[in-house]
């Protein structure tokens, strides 16, 4: 799609890693965007080869973290405005027509745009709790903004200047199934142990107890988590035992433990 002289052209960046099975659904969701750029760190499932199929530029890199592999991707873009997703991630019409109207503004009103994301949960959207609406920064002009600081896990977007809400849901296929969810929260409670130690804070074991119990109690029932059913206790109980592992492992890793 050739862009307009009125209107910016928009990079969209993407990493990946083993996504074969959902890359297309994701790309085919960015087809409003000039320009796609997949960075794939080793992909041995077909992810590359579905991805340049689609008309994606395709980058190999080796993963060294989250933030720096995203930071990657933005640099690589050949527009200044890009919009950055996940491949378990889809734009859906609503929030495609959102961006493209604030496109057609010349984003003159922000450098950065949030919207909201959508968490698919075992076959349902969790519309509460915690999960919802989980606005994300993911829209915004690179000479104003990108992936900075430090921590490579959980890694932010800032943007100089002012932000805006566009309309709409970014639907996440977060999880392929339980086991799915478990192993990924395992690694994240990994690195995040770690971030925290590595910069000097300091664990208490009565973060053990009380931070898994004020995640549910905030997700679960201030946040009316308890409205998605089913999936919403699942998706509670899960996140406090994400909580409780990352404390557990902090903790450890200030009282002699190296190896966890």
């Amino acid at each position: 799609m050739s862009a307009s002289s009125s209107r910016p052209p928009l990079s969209a960046c993407i990493i990946t890693l083993n996504e074969a099975d959902r890359i297309d659904a994701c790309l085919d969701s960015l087809g409003f965007c000039e320009e796609i750029v997949v960075v794939d760190s080793g992909s041995t499932d077909g992810t590359r080869e579905r991805a340049a199929a689609k008309g994606a530029r395709v980058l190999e890199r080796a993963f060294d973290g989250y933030r720096r592999q995203k930071d990657f991707a933005v640099q690589a873009a050949s527009h200044d405005w890009v919009l950055c997703i996940d491949a378990d991630e889809r734009v859906t019409p609503t929030l495609r027509a959102s961006i493209e109207a604030a496109r057609a503004r010349s984003f003159s009103d922000a450098e950065g745009y949030r919207f909201a994301r959508c968490t698919e949960y075992f076959g349902a959207p969790l519309r509460h709790g915690n999960a919802y609406p989980d606005r994300v920064l993911r829209l915004f002009d690179r000479r104003r903004g990108g992936w900075r600081g430090e921590r490579e896990i959980h890694e932010q977007l800032r943007v100089d200047g002012r932000v805006g809400l566009l309309a709409g849901d970014l639907d996440h296929q977060a999880y392929r199934n339980l086991d799915d969810q478990l192993r990924r929260l395992d690694r994240y409670a990994s690195l995040m142990a770690r971030h925290l130690h590595e910069r000097g804070k300091r664990a208490h074991l009565a973060t053990i107890v009380f931070s898994p119990l004020w995640r549910f109690l905030r997700g679960y029932v201030l946040r009316a988590g308890f409205l998605d059913g089913w999936r919403g206790l699942v998706f509670a109980c899960v996140e406090a035992n994400y909580v409780r592992e990352k404390a557990i492992r902090h903790w450890l890793l200030g009282h002699t433990q190296p190896h966890v």
